[in-house]
């Protein structure tokens, strides 16, 4: 397998960490970093040795021979990168949640669509080593037949500090952490056929919600419940940024709790056992279950890049933003939206 070359738009808080995830593979060497402060690109590219740094992105997909190119920037700016990537020709990863508006996420899917060029989506949370094997447990039907579900994240950790700008968000909760969790409800438990949202602002300082609600049915004739919180209230067990489930089936239970354990439970008894994730030394240890989740997830979407199939392709991730946006909608208007 050659090594293919990528330019990554974006040098924020988690672009250092897509490229540390990018660096673990052999297959993908960045050679361009564009983002509209210089400083910041030259900054990034000094500490993963990269040689090339643009403030104009236009001049970068001239200048430079790419593979690919990897859209990390703030989500006002996902589809004007994503389109001029089409019309270079280039295949496209792009940061989740995909686009502002579920008309943009589609014009994005259909212009590279149209462009004979793969749009990936880099949605990581799902490539978690506890989600992975919980996923396994009901695949492998150990616990019968999954009539109700509960897939929680809620936390005090004060993820203002790292990522300040999530106070300006008119959409917040949904639209950042929603995108993860439903799309983690989709591959857990199928597609939904309806939703009902509540949210709730608890800060008195920023312009969207950071409480969500989410009750879905989804696949066959299971109901799942979402609960999302960032309004940073005090836990007896802060265990940010874990997702948290309990799965009810016909033949038994599963339980996916703090630290990365999960128990089977059946009429013969209770199995349990550890999935912690992998460790890699760049990882912040306040994100670990997360970081570590983007090397598996950039190992499928380099597999897609290659020709191969990626789990997160922008047509799949349509699914989960259109769960996004009706939970907005069901949330405004005070009732169930149908699909």
């Amino acid at each position: 397998m050659r090594r293919l070359k990528f330019a990554m738009f974006g040098s924020g808080f988690w672009a250092r960490y897509q490229l540390a995830g990018w660096r673990e593979l052999p297959g993908a060497q960045c050679v361009a970093l564009y983002n509209r402060t210089i400083s910041k690109a030259q900054a990034l590219a000094q500490e993963f040795e990269i040689s090339a740094t643009y403030n104009n992105p236009e001049e970068l997909l001239d200048k430079e021979k790419l593979d690919f190119v990897d859209v990390v920037t703030d989500l006002d700016h996902h589809e004007v990168l994503v389109k001029m990537a089409a019309d270079h020709k280039l295949p496209v990863v792009c940061q989740k949640p995909i686009a502002p508006t579920l008309f943009q996420a589609e014009g994005m899917v259909e212009a590279c669509r149209s462009a004979g060029v793969p749009l990936l989506i880099n949605e990581n949370w799902r490539w978690q080593a506890p989600l992975r094997q919980l996923k396994r447990i009901l695949d492998a039907g150990e616990i019968g037949k999954p009539f109700r579900a509960r897939l929680d994240m809620i936390s005090g950790f004060p993820v203002f500090r790292n990522q300040p700008f999530l106070r300006q968000l008119d959409r917040f909760i949904l639209m950042d952490l929603g995108s993860h969790i439903l799309d983690v409800a989709r591959f857990l438990f199928g597609e939904a056929t309806n939703l009902y949202c509540q949210t709730h602002s608890v800060h008195s300082d920023i312009k969207g919600e950071d409480v969500a609600t989410v009750m879905l049915r989804m696949g066959v004739e299971t109901t799942v419940v979402v609960e999302m919180a960032y309004a940073e209230n005090p836990l007896e067990r802060e265990c940010f940024p874990q997702t948290l489930a309990f799965v009810e089936g016909d033949k038994g239970t599963v339980e996916l709790g703090t630290d990365y354990w999960i128990k089977v439970t059946m009429a013969s008894g209770t199995t349990t056992n550890r999935f912690p994730p992998p460790h890699y030394s760049w990882v912040n240890p306040a994100y670990e279950v997360v970081h570590s989740s983007i090397v598996a997830c950039q190992t499928n979407l380099l597999q897609g890049l290659n020709g191969g199939s990626a789990e997160t392709t922008g047509e799949d991730n349509l699914r989960t933003a259109r769960l996004v946006f009706a939970a907005y909608e069901s949330a405004a208007e005070g009732k169930a939206v149908a699909f």
